[in-house]
C-alpha cells in the first residue's frame, strides 16, 4: 500500500477527517486517547504492518524498564543498571535495523571480503521514536517525570501519527499533562487548521516544485552538467529540504493543536542566521536539543576545559551526521559543521558579530555547500559537483535546457526564498498589530484567517492531483 504521508489525498480527505470525526464524537479524554492510539497504529502499520510490532515491542521494553527504574533509589546502582539495559535495547535495535548493513559493508572493506548485507527493510521513523523513548526513560531516571504506569498512554505518546515518522522529536515531559487531560478551544482548532494548511502548501506546492528542479538540474552524468545547472540545482535542493522538513513539522504542530496538544516549534527560519552555531539553534530544534541534553551535557558540556568541550562537540556532530543516515556522506556532513562551530568558538564568532551582512553571507555559503555532502552519497559525485560548479570539469556555463528550466521556475524560486525568511510573517504581524483597531482591516483579517487555509488546501490538492512527484525524504530516518 505504501507509506501513508500527510501530503497524500487519501490522508487529507479520508484518514484525517475520519480521525477528527471519531475524536470529537468521543467525549472524554480517555476515549479520545483510545481513538488516537487506534488511528496512530493504523497509520504506522499502513505501509509497514510488521514493523508496528517492533514499535510496540520497543515501547513495551521501555515501559517495563521505566517502571523498574522508578522503584529504585534515585541514581542508585539498580537505577543505573536499568538505564544501561534501556540503552542496549534501544540502540541495539536501532543499530541492527538502521546501521547493520552499513557496519557489515565497512568491515568487509577493511578485511577485503564481501560480507553481504542484512536482508531487512529500514522501519520508517525508527530514529524519531527511538530517541523519544530514550529521552523518556532518561527523564524517569533523572526524576524529571514519574514512570507512566499505563502502557497504552506511553504507546500513544510514542506512536502519535502527527510526529511518529517525520518528527519533531517530542519529549514526554512536554506533553504528558496534555495526554492525561486536555480540552480544545476554538482558537486551538482555528490555529491548528491554519498551521496545517500552511505546512501542506509548503510541502505540496513549494517543496515538491523545488525537489523537481533539483532532481532535474542534478541528474544524469554530474560531471557533464552545466555550471548554472549545478548552482541552481543545489539552491533548489537547499530550499526543498528546508521547506519539506519544516512543512512536516508545521503539519504535525497543526494537527496537535486540533486535538489540544501543543508541540514545540522545530524550525525558526534558520537561513536568516549569522553563524553556524545560530543556524543549528534554529534548524531541527528538537534534534539539536536532544543531543545537547542527552549527549553533550552528560559528557561534560563545556564544564571540563576547552579540549574536553571540543571533544564533546566532535562526538555530538559525529552522531548528528550518523543519525541522518547510514552512510559516510552524512557523517562527513555532521563533521563539516563541527569544523565551523569549532572555528567559531576559537575566534570567528567575534569577527562575525561585527558585520551583519558579512556574517549572513558566510552562513549561507557554509550551509549551501554543506547540502552537497548531504545530497550525494558518492564521493566521486560530490567532487564532480564541486569541480563542475567552477567549470573545472570542462563543462559549459549553461545550455538551452538549463536556461529554459531556470526561466520557467525563476519566480517560484524567488518566492521560496522569501517564504524561507520571516518577511511574510512580519508583514502579517505588522498589519495585525498596527491596523487591527480599524474595523475594515479587522474584518479583512478575520476573513483571511478563514479563507486563506481553504485556498491553500485547494491549491495543494490541485498540485497533488496534477503531479505524481511527491517524495518522502524521511525514509532513511
Amino acid at each position: 500500500m505504501g507509506i501513508l504521508v500527510f501530503s497524500s489525498l487519501f490522508f487529507l480527505y479520508l484518514f484525517l477527517p475520519l480521525n477528527l470525526v471519531f475524536y470529537y464524537f468521543a467525549k472524554t479524554t480517555k476515549a479520545r486517547n483510545i481513538v488516537m492510539l487506534i488511528f496512530s497504529l493504523i497509520f504506522y502499520a499502513w505501509g509497514e504492518p510488521l514493523y508496528v510490532l517492533l514499535l510496540i515491542f520497543m515501547a513495551s521494553c521501555d515501559w517495563l524498564i521505566s517502571l523498574y527504574i522508578g522503584r529504585q533509589t534515585p541514581h542508585g546502582t539498580k537505577a543505573k543498571l536499568g538505564l544501561w539495559i534501556m540503552g542496549i535495547v534501544n540502540l541495539g535495535l536501532l543499530g541492527v535495523f538502521k546501521y547493520g548493513s552499513f557496519v557489515l559493508e565497512n568491515i568487509g572493506l577493511i578485511i577485503g571480503k564481501d560480507l553481504g548485507a542484512l536482508d531487512i527493510i529500514l522501519p520508517i521513523g525508527i530514529s524519531f521514536y527511538t530517541f523519544q523513548l530514550m529521552s523518556y526513560v532518561v527523564d524517569v531516571y533523572r526524576g524529571d517525570v514519574p514512570a507512566q504506569k499505563n502502557f497504552a498512554m506511553l504507546l500513544l505518546y510514542v506512536s502519535l501519527f502527527h510526529q511518529c515518522i517525520a518528527g519533531p522529536i517530542v519529549r514526554y515531559k512536554d506533553v504528558c499533562a496534555e495526554l492525561a487531560e486536555r480540552r480544545v478551544t476554538a482558537q486551538d482548532l482555528a490555529d491548528g487548521i491554519w498551521r496545517f494548511c500552511f505546512g501542506l502548501a509548503k510541502k505540496a506546492i513549494l517543496a515538491n516544485a523545488m525537489g523537481s528542479v533539483a532532481d532535474t538540474m542534478l541528474s544524469g552524468d554530474i560531471s557533464k552538467n552545466t555550471v548554472l545547472s549545478l548552482w541552481i540545482g543545489v539552491l533548489a535542493y537547499s530550499l526543498q529540504i528546508y521547506l519539506d522538513f519544516s512543512a512536516y513539522s508545521d503539519m504535525a504542530i497543526g494537527m496537535g493543536r486540533m486535538i489540544g496538544i501543543h508541540y514545540r516549534e522545530n524550525f525558526d527560519y534558520p537561513y536568516v542566521s549569522r553563524s553556524v552555531t545560530e543556524f543549528w539553534r534554529r534548524w531541527h530544534i528538537s534534534l539539536g536539543s536532544f543531543f545537547r541534553d542527552y549527549v553533550y551535557i552528560p559528557l561534560g558540556g563545556n564544564r571540563k576545559g576547552k579540549l574536553r568541550t571540543y571533544f564533546n562537540l566532535f562526538v555530538v556532530w559525529f552522531l548528528t551526521g550518523l543519525w541522518h543516515g547510514a552512510s559516510w556522506n552524512f557523517v562527513l556532513w555532521g563533521l563539516y559543521f563541527f569544523v565551523f562551530i569549532f572555528i567559531e568558538k576559537l575566534f570567528l564568532s567575534r569577527a562575525l558579530s561585527k558585520d551583519r551582512i558579512v556574517s549572513h553571507i558566510y552562513l549561507v555559503v557554509v550551509v549551501y555547500f554543506g547540502w552537497i555532502l548531504f545530497r550525494f552519497d558518492n564521493m566521486n559525485d560530490i567532487w564532480a559537483v564541486l569541480r563542475g560548479m567552477f567549470g573545472a570539469n570542462g563543462n559549459a556555463f549553461t545550455n538551452f535546457e538549463t536556461t529554459t528550466l531556470l526561466s520557467s521556475n525563476i519566480f517560484i524560486l524567488i518566492f521560496c526564498v522569501l517564504v524561507s525568511t520571516p518577511i511574510v510573517k512580519k508583514i502579517g504581524s505588522l498589519v495585525r498589530y498596527t491596523y487591527m483597531d480599524k474595523k475594515a482591516v479587522s474584518v479583512l483579517y478575520t476573513m483571511g484567517r478563514i479563507l486563506i487555509p481553504i485556498v491553500l488546501l485547494l491549491l495543494s490538492t490541485a498540485a497533488l492531483v496534477g503531479d505524481s512527484y511527491n517524495p518522502f525524504l524521511y525514509f532513511q530516518f
